[in-house]
């Protein structure tokens, strides 16, 4: 299943969430990219909760591999 995409200019303009710190950003971007190999505008072009839920499921993974399950 392909995630949904937002295909926009992020230099700027309206939308997206103006308040969300640029570390954490950066963050998940790293987290994303180091596991899946995606390039950073891939994971940019995410909608927000996609991206969550992308971190949370290869946290998720992480965990029980490193649990032994």
């Amino acid at each position: 299943m392909q995630p949904r995409v937002h295909r926009g200019d992020r230099r700027g303009g309206a939308g997206g969430v103006l308040t969300y710190a640029a570390d954490r950003l950066f963050e998940e971007v790293a987290y994303v990219a180091y596991h899946l190999h995606w390039s950073m505008d891939a994971i940019l072009d995410l909608e927000h909760p996609d991206r969550l839920r992308f971190v949370e499921e290869i946290a998720r993974i992480n965990r029980r591999l490193t649990e032994g399950e």
